[in-house]
């Protein structure tokens, strides 16, 4: 076998063999595979697609192109993986919320990809904190602390590693057969017994249909129930940021209201619904609802709080960043306020427009190389149906220079459309799959 004889094959229109996606994960992990040839065969797939058995084949040569981990805990091993949306931070949320609820949270993470942010860049807008950790410290730290969310280590999923780089850059993102294989063999290969996905729809996710979305949920639920890993899928609306902010540190500060109680919106509600599904199918709660009762009860009381902040000082941040998140974060040097040009109700709200005039803004990367300033983005984004009068707030720019913070004026406001009317808000929760 060669990559050139697969790539052949595949603009033929022909889906390489389980064998075949087996040489060709192996040789993304050990170099044999060119990044040409790893990009070729992304924008392959693109087109052509692998069908669920393809699919499946490529998850798991995926999966066992390095370790896999193996726990022995006294309670289930969970975790929650989102399909990519913006101002979506639950994962900073759910996973020590999890961990409050006696569970194991072992989250291995990904960067930014496209319009969308990255939970790593996220976390490490926090100062201090290391996202790489070694295998051997991840299992004593979740054994210890109950929750880790971190970076795949050069053993996990190799293949991923390369291939999610790359996607990134190449325009080949949107595939249901490429993000079902690089979530699912992160997830599977962290030793997982049960898992909750949430797949975003809508103008600031990937997947900007239903039929889109649902077609993603039940291939990953499919893909990941015949590996053994119990896994249920909740389909949510991304026709506006979950939370009120994009970029790292800003959402960041979005968590950390919402662990101290100082705002309990759709990040919460999303949370609970997610954490209520996860600990039912791993047996911690009698139902979705007992679930996710329990996980509110965590954030309410400051469990997943103080989880979070023994998580951020083991992780290298500040040990008392639960209580000086506010002095700690990385500010922008500039601040703009976008006013309404006319008075109105929001009625249309362009996710991936924003996410990519914060990527622009220089909190996300155009190439693998750049380097993402934790500091910028935006703040104080209206939800759709509010009422705005005319000079009101559309959102706060986050910049570094003037000049940046211009073309994110014209973004915003190119983004976000006002009606006479009231418009009609999607449901946070569209659709279960699974469960």
């Amino acid at each position: 076998m060669d990559a050139r004889a697969i790539i052949a094959r595949m603009r033929r229109g022909g889906v390489p063999s389980e064998d075949e996606l087996r040489w060709f994960a192996t040789g993304l992990a050990d170099g044999r595979v060119s990044d040409a040839q790893a990009g070729a065969f992304a924008m392959a797939v693109c087109m052509g697609g692998l069908g669920a058995a393809g699919r499946t084949a490529l998850t798991l040569a995926m999966r066992d192109s390095g370790a896999v981990l193996d726990w022995d805990l006294d309670a289930p091993v969970i975790d929650k993986h989102s399909t990519g949306g913006v101002g979506d931070c639950v994962s900073l949320i759910l996973a020590p919320a999890l961990a409050a609820c006696g569970a194991y949270v072992p989250m291995i993470s990904g960067r930014g990809l496209g319009h969308t942010g990255g939970t790593l860049d996220k976390l490490e807008a926090i100062p201090g904190v290391v996202t790489a950790i070694p295998p051997a410290w991840l299992s004593e730290m979740v054994a210890r602390l109950g929750c880790v969310i971190a970076s795949a280590s050069a053993d996990i999923a190799p293949a991923d590693r390369r291939l999610y780089a790359i996607r990134d850059v190449t325009a080949t993102v949107e595939s249901l057969d490429l993000i079902t294989a690089s979530i699912l063999s992160k997830k599977l290969a962290a030793g997982l017994d049960a898992l909750v996905l949430d797949v975003k729809v809508g103008s600031g996710a990937f997947m900007k249909s239903m039929e889109e979305a649902r077609a993603l949920a039940e291939a990953l639920c499919a893909t990941a129930n015949a590996a053994g890993c119990k896994t249920s899928a909740l389909i949510t609306d991304m026709d506006q940021p979950l939370a009120p902010a994009l970029g790292n540190a800003l959402e960041v500060a979005e968590v950390m209201r919402a662990l101290t109680g100082a705002d309990e919106g759709p990040l919460v509600a999303l949370s609970a619904e997610l954490g209520g599904t996860v600990l039912a199918d791993a047996g911690l709660a009698a139902s979705r609802n007992a679930g996710r009762d329990r996980v509110l009860a965590a954030i309410r009381d400051g469990r997943a709080a103080e989880r979070f902040g023994r998580m951020i000082a083991a992780m290298g941040g500040p040990a008392a960043f639960v209580e000086d998140w506010a002095r700690l974060l990385p500010e922008a040097p500039v601040i703009r306020e976008v006013a309404a040009n006319e008075a109105g109700h929001v009625c249309a709200i362009d996710g991936e427009a924003l996410g990519l005039a914060v990527v622009a803004l220089g909190g996300g990367r155009q190439v693998e190389s750049d380097t993402v300033d934790p500091a910028v983005g935006l703040s104080r984004v209206v939800r759709l149906g509010e009422r705005v009068a005319q000079g009101a707030p559309l959102a706060l720019i986050h910049a570094a220079r003037e000049e940046a913070a211009d073309a994110a004026e014209a973004a915003v406001r190119a983004a976000i459309g006002i009606g006479a009317a009231p418009t009609e808000v999607p449901a946070l929760v569209r659709e279960r799959i699974g469960g």
